[in-house]
């Protein structure tokens, strides 16, 4: 190696270099796995005392929300997308229509519902809404109430598991709503569990705004319900031994019986869709079990059709190859016994399974949701398939599936009229 000739050949790295990697340093060590969990238990107590204080029980928002709440005090799940609130974008899902939210107001009178967020400030009445604002939004009511009708749902029944008017009102760290009852109108209260962080979170002391969002970038795999019952055994970890003592929780948890629930899918009686299990029940007590996620050839039984989709948009994308085979499957059984149980499963039991059941609802079952044989596929449209969908949304509440698997079925279903 030659020699510097002089001073000016030395090269030393850029001060602000140097400062930005300490800067990167300093974040990725105030946003670790441990500040995170610690800030979700002080984040939650603040929920439990919100719940206490209005005398109601509390709903998480998911995914977020069921980070702040312990299961024993959870009494279920909303599916509220944050961008269909966001200026200018307000939306009505009908992918995420949240029914059983109605039912928890009909049983206790109201809840309380729970999320968070990384970023941004919170404001409430009087100044949380605009005159326009508010006069936008509700120019779209009325579009949103004509956009459910189409789904053919019976309205009467929705208004009768509500019973009364909903009153919302807000609770932040900063902020308490009046506790006042009114009899006549069920109270919803909407809580956002984190306390606003102004900056940077290195200056936080290691509390982190929002630790529960996008918790697929952060928890290796660690879920909500995994966190709460071995929450002692998880805060006492260190950092580095946090990765390795995850993934032996979930692989303790991979095959409990409470996750491998099944739902079926009303108005049929025998539709069903769930998580996909590890511990070969799946046969039992269904007569056929369609597994997306199944490798091909690796069970040989004529009950059981395996697809060998994998998790995301890899998957999302061989279901539009596999449909076909999937309907053949399905005519032949159901041909012979229109009343066969059905089980069709997927690795989270909310995404390629719910296509895959799409599909299947739009080919062979009736508005009644009973088998009218293979149906004509000229009648079907896009409209004619959100109401499919919304038989599983109504059945499943934690349904999610992913705009590349509508996609899909979509495709299959209108290109092979």
């Amino acid at each position: 190696m030659e020699k510097p000739i002089s001073l000016s050949d030395i090269q030393f790295p850029s001060a602000s270099q140097s400062i930005s990697h300490l800067l990167s340093d300093l974040r990725r060590s105030a946003l670790s796995i441990t500040n995170r969990l610690k800030s979700i238990e002080t984040d939650a107590i603040f929920v439990q005392e919100t719940s206490d204080h209005y005398g109601l029980p509390l709903v998480a928002n998911e995914r977020c929300g069921s980070w702040y709440i312990p299961p024993d005090r959870k009494v279920g799940s909303s599916y509220f997308k944050s961008t269909d609130g966001h200026m200018g974008q307000w939306d009505f899902s009908l992918r995420r229509l949240n029914m059983q939210v109605l039912d928890v107001l009909k049983c206790h009178g109201g809840c309380v519902i729970v999320d968070s967020t990384r970023r941004g400030k919170i404001q409430f009445p009087s100044s949380y809404l605009g005159e326009s604002e508010e006069s936008q939004i509700e120019n779209k009511i009325n579009d949103f109430v004509e956009s459910f009708k189409t789904l053919n749902l019976d309205v009467e029944s929705v208004k009768y598991r509500l019973g009364k008017p909903i009153r919302l009102v807000w609770a932040a760290r900063d902020y308490f709503a009046d506790d006042e009852e009114h009899a006549e109108s069920h109270l919803l209260v909407l809580c956002s569990a984190s306390r606003c962080v102004r900056g940077a979170e290195m200056s936080e002391g290691g509390y982190i705004q929002g630790a529960g969002d996008d918790s697929e970038g952060w928890a290796h795999g660690l879920t909500p319900p995994i966190f709460w019952k071995y929450k002692a055994e998880l805060m006492a970890a260190g950092e580095s031994a946090l990765p390795d003592l995850i993934k032996q929780l979930i692989e303790k948890e991979r095959n409990s019986p409470s996750a491998n629930r099944r739902y079926l899918v009303k108005p049929t009686n025998n539709i069903y869709i769930g998580k996909r299990g590890g511990t070969g029940d799946e046969l039992s007590p269904f007569d056929l079990v369609i597994d997306c996620a199944g490798s091909v050839g690796s069970t040989e039984s004529p009950k059981l059709l395996n697809l060998n989709c994998p998790p995301g948009k890899l998957g999302s994308r061989q279901l539009r190859k596999v449909l076909g085979k999937v309907e053949s499957f399905v005519s032949r059984h159901l041909a012979a016994n229109s009343s066969i149980p059905i089980l069709i499963m997927c690795a989270d039991g909310k995404d390629i399974s719910v296509g895959t059941a799409l599909m299947v609802l739009c080919s062979f079952f009736d508005d009644e949701g009973k088998y009218s044989g293979p149906c004509d596929k000229s009648r079907i449209n896009k409209q004619f398939i959100r109401q499919r969908l919304a038989w599983i949304v109504m059945s499943k509440e934690d349904i999610n599936p992913s705009r590349p698997t509508l996609q899909s079925v979509n495709s299959y279903l209108m290109d092979n009229r």
